[in-house]
């Protein structure tokens, strides 16, 4: 099959929601074709929708590396570049993508989400002024109340980490993404109540919960079994 005819059953499979399709048809056509930058920038976008964003990024690269004014390369690496709270880098790559298609507003609302993020890591927070009457006018004690009118902004802590998961029928796969937090550092808890109930919850009162073994019952006309 051409590589053309692999583009295009690519795009339908995208198109029904078929990510994992997609990306296997898009890599086929990349085999057969690995100098067509749309192909790799294409890729990123599905990649992005399986959430494989270091994925996606490589693929946007590619795309660049082949074909530098290729506006939408740009954007998914923005996107997934966010996504893996890279947003130095993100921001970067909007930029240009933005001076690509400057009719695009999309990469201004993500340029201004990046500056927000990069202010909330470093602590930085725009500053409100105040008016302020002449010093020569005014005592000493009307400046200190009108210091006193300005407002104090709290500084958001940004958490460290963050988590996804994924439910399959036979399991839920959990991902813990954190930032400069050694492997053996991070414990995930689950809790023993989960296990206790085969995965339903039966109360929100973890004091009264937690004070005994919950014995789970299934609704009527069902079986209950242990997973």
């Amino acid at each position: 099959m051409a590589a053309s005819d692999l583009e295009t059953k690519a795009k339908e499979a995208f198109i029904d929601d078929h990510f994992e399709l997609a990306v296997d048809l898009y890599t086929q056509a990349i085999q057969l074709n690995s100098t067509n930058a749309l192909l790799f920038s294409d890729r990123a976008q599905a990649n992005i929708k399986l959430n494989n964003f270091t994925e996606a990024v490589a693929d946007a690269n590619k795309a660049i590396q082949l074909d530098p004014s290729l506006s939408k390369a740009y954007f998914r690496k923005g996107v997934a570049c966010m996504k893996l709270e890279e947003y130095q880098t993100a921001k970067a790559a909007l930029e240009i993508g933005a001076s690509l298609a400057p009719g695009d507003s999309r990469f201004t609302k993500l340029i201004n989400e990046c500056d927000a993020r990069i202010a909330e890591e470093t602590g930085e927070l725009p500053i409100q002024s105040v008016e302020t009457p002449d010093a020569n006018l005014v005592s000493s004690d009307n400046v200190q109340q009108v210091e006193e009118l300005v407002p104090q902004l709290p500084v958001v802590a940004k958490p460290k980490y963050r988590h996804e998961f994924f439910q399959k029928p036979e399991e839920v796969v959990v991902t813990i993404f954190a930032k400069h937090v050694p492997n053996d550092c991070i414990v995930v808890d689950y809790g023993e109540q989960i296990v206790e109930s085969n995965g339903t919850v039966l109360s929100t009162n973890w004091k009264e919960v937690g004070a005994k073994k919950v014995e789970g019952s299934a609704p009527d006309g069902m079986e209950m079994r242990k997973w």
